[in-house]
């Protein structure tokens, strides 16, 4: 066994199964059919009540239960193959990658605040993370050279409780280190990686964990130590938590601290891809290591300009980091080292003013410091390019230097298995070697009706089974009142047609939007023979009062008799509760104000698994819909009156529910098949599943700045 995987307190693993472990240990097993398999058939019911969580499954699994799989020879042909799976996925040389970029001189830095990965690694606040979470995931099946580095976070993100009134309230945890799949990172030498990164006018000592994702590392960062006072060891233990001093240390921590851990650990990576402006500090300390070696400013700034790529994520102004030049230059005080008489330079490249006074802003640092520049869907990239426009003064719009890259799901982590095996059925075995292909979709047409509409019909129970069990633990463990146990879902119907609205919680998502008329909406949901529910989830950010109004109101819409049990919002939305929404319910609901939605992937994850997407023409829907694979919600008023606006895309909406949407659904034939709904139902799969899936995304972002960057590197040398 790995001498570095976790060493959790459990009974000792038999010999014939001792990599049980390393298997846990690995994240790979979350996308791999077959590793999940191991653990569902090892002890099923405790796969359950562990959440999916096999590290923290090893720790309370009876010796007597592993020594019968031992020598249960169906349960040693499931682990055997899972384990040859793991090691060529983890040493195969015939790869994407390696055929594309044979040449390839090192790694790729991914630099995020936010990694999801698993339940189990809460790690992750939303779409952000999710997003590098997959982009990590489809690296390593590509073969792709890529080390991910974000902060590991003790605490993690809050647990959302739910009070009698409606309000959410923040529980944070520590993290229990043996219930997550991540080790110590270690030195050549053996001893632990710990790294000193300068803040103000100390030292921060910074320790490094390891995730492994197959062939991807991830190294996270740790500043609870002992040696640190204790303001210091609170540092990176949430995550977006702290006043905005607090932000600026934390990212000075993931930007100067992830790159000397990488320099620690790794050889010099050929590429630094910053994941947003949160890691724009790379580059200060990449300029600084330059100057070190003897160049100039000037060449050091051109040097890492040519290696450094950036993806911004957000068209919301408050969404990008900015800080006034005391804070800036009090917390840099230690930092500038050799840089110091540049420190006017570096700190023009932050310079921003968006109306309100110049700040120092960090996603204008990376606009200027990077090579290449994405936003996340075409309409993102134009939103983009109008929104920092004072960066390029006198570049007219279509010639500033931003692209775009269209956001991706991870295909295998997301599709549900009852999919999966109409896949293997009537697509082929190698789907997922090649699920980017267009061409291969078109096989989901072979699918015969009666089987695809009991998948979908299967999914939805498991949805419900999932509702009525959280809130049977809710009432049983919590004591909550009668008004929550109904607004938890028990009411609902698992034959009914269902919407899905699951996502942060934030104003210009407008989650209230579908209750802009309420009567006409009750006529909708409560129609006796027609019947709609609604199924809400998520969590507003802790400092977000607007979106906590909302979030309250919508669970007051859940308990109110009027609406007959037809709401309900599921509390606490994690990576867990996302996989059953996306693959259970009918309809997936997306009404942002427009043009404030960079890209959204639940939608993705939801067409993928035939739920259709129902959605504003924003961010990726922009570029997905084509008028047979979902709804487009289009009203029709002044952009600049928002009142109007909201009243004219409620009013749509609601004409689409009445004459097309719940048509379709209940239109049934003889036999209880809704014919023309499984035709929207396989579009959906056969137009978003290749299009939209991190396959082709990484792969464009390899083709048009990982390649070209090391093949510049590999030239230059």
């Amino acid at each position: 066994m790995d001498s570095n995987v976790n060493s959790a307190q459990g009974p000792k693993l038999p010999d014939r199964i001792n990599r049980l472990s390393e298997l846990a240990n690995d994240l790979w097993w979350t996308w791999n059919t077959r590793a999940r398999e191991v653990f569902r058939k090892l002890d099923y019911t405790l796969w359950r009540q562990t959440a999916h969580n096999p590290v923290r499954m090893l720790q309370q699994i009876s010796a007597e239960m592993l020594a019968l799989a031992a020598k249960d020879e169906r349960f040693l042909a499931v682990y055997d193959a899972a384990i040859d799976a793991l090691d060529a996925a983890r040493s195969a040389r015939d790869t994407w990658w390696h055929h594309t970029y044979p040449d390839n001189p090192g790694p790729i830095a991914y630099f995020s605040a936010e990694f999801a990965l698993h339940q189990s690694l809460p790690i992750y606040a939303g779409g952000l993370g999710v997003l590098a979470g997959d982009h990590c995931k489809e690296a390593s099946d590509l073969g792709i050279p890529l080390i991910g580095v974000g902060f590991m976070y003790p605490q993690g993100y809050f647990h959302q409780m739910i009070s009698p009134e409606g309000w959410q309230q923040e529980l944070y945890e520590r993290l229990s280190w043996t219930d997550a799949p991540v080790q110590q990172a270690t030195l050549p030498d053996g001893k632990p990686c710990i790294v000193a990164v300068p803040l103000g006018n100390r030292s921060v000592l910074v320790s490094v964990w390891k995730v492994q994702l197959g062939r991807v590392k991830l190294y996270l960062l740790d500043t609870d130590l002992e040696e640190n006072a204790p303001w210091d060891r609170e540092l990176s233990a949430r995550l977006y938590g702290g006043d905005r001093e607090t932000r600026i240390q934390q990212e000075i921590i993931l930007g100067i601290g992830g790159v000397r851990a990488l320099k620690a650990l790794e050889p010099q990576p050929a590429v630094w891809h910053l994941n947003e402006g949160h890691a724009a500090f790379v580059v200060l300390q990449r300029i600084r290591d330059q100057i070190e070696q003897g160049q100039s400013f000037e060449t050091a700034l051109q040097d890492v300009r040519r290696t450094t790529m950036f993806t911004t994520h957000t068209p919301v102004p408050a969404g990008h980091d900015a800080f006034p030049f005391n804070l800036v230059e009090n917390h840099l005080a230690g930092a500038w080292g050799t840089l110091g008489s540049y420190r006017d330079q570096f700190l023009a490249l932050g310079y921003y003013d968006n109306g309100t006074g110049p700040l120092f802003n960090m996603t204008a640092l990376a606009l200027r410091t990077a090579g290449t520049v994405n936003g996340v869907s075409e309409l993102h990239g134009q939103v983009t390019r109008e929104m920092w426009g004072p960066i390029w003064p006198g570049v007219p719009d279509d010639r500033r230097p931003v692209g775009y890259i269209t956001n991706g799901v991870h295909v295998p982590t997301w599709i549900s298995s009852e999919l999966a095996r109409l896949f293997d059925d009537y697509i082929g075995g190698d789907w997922r070697e090649r699920h980017d292909d267009p061409e291969l979709w078109a096989k989901v047409r072979e699918i015969p009706d009666e089987e695809l509409w009991g998948a979908r019909n299967a999914l939805r129970q498991y949805l419900f089974a999932f509702i009525r069990e959280r809130a049977r633990l809710r009432w049983k463990e919590e004591r909550v009142s009668p008004p929550r146990v109904v607004a938890a879902g028990t009411l609902l119907d698992p034959n009914a047609l269902t919407l899905g609205f699951a996502r942060r919680f934030t104003g210009y998502k407008r989650p209230e939007l579908i209750f802009h008329n309420p009567e006409r909406l009750m006529g909708i949901l409560n129609a006796s023979r027609r019947p709609v529910q609604l199924v809400f989830a998520g969590k507003a950010h802790p400092a977000d009062e607007t979106g906590k109004h909302h979030l309250q109101q919508v669970y007051r819409r859940a308990i109110d008799p009027m609406f007959g049990g037809r709401i309900a919002f599921v509390d606490d939305y994690d990576l867990h509760v996302a996989h059953f929404l996306v693959q259970g319910c009918d309809v997936w609901l997306n009404n942002p104000r427009k043009p404030l939605e960079a890209s959204g992937t639940s939608g993705m994850k939801a067409s993928i698994n035939g739920v259709p997407h129902c959605s504003i023409g924003d961010g990726w829907w922009a570029e997905g819909f084509n008028h047979r694979n979902g709804w487009l919600i289009e009203g029709h008023a002044s952009p600049h009156d928002a009142g109007a606006v909201d009243a004219a895309d409620a009013d749509a909406l609601y004409n689409l529910l009445e004459t097309e949407i719940v048509p379709a659904f209940y239109d049934r034939d003889t036999n209880g098949i809704p014919r023309r709904w499984l035709q929207v139902v396989r579009e959906a799969i056969i137009s978003v599943t290749p299009r939209f899936s991190a396959r082709r995304m990484v792969k464009q972002y390899a083709e048009t700045m990982y390649g070209p960057a090391t093949r510049q590197l590999t030239s230059s040398r």
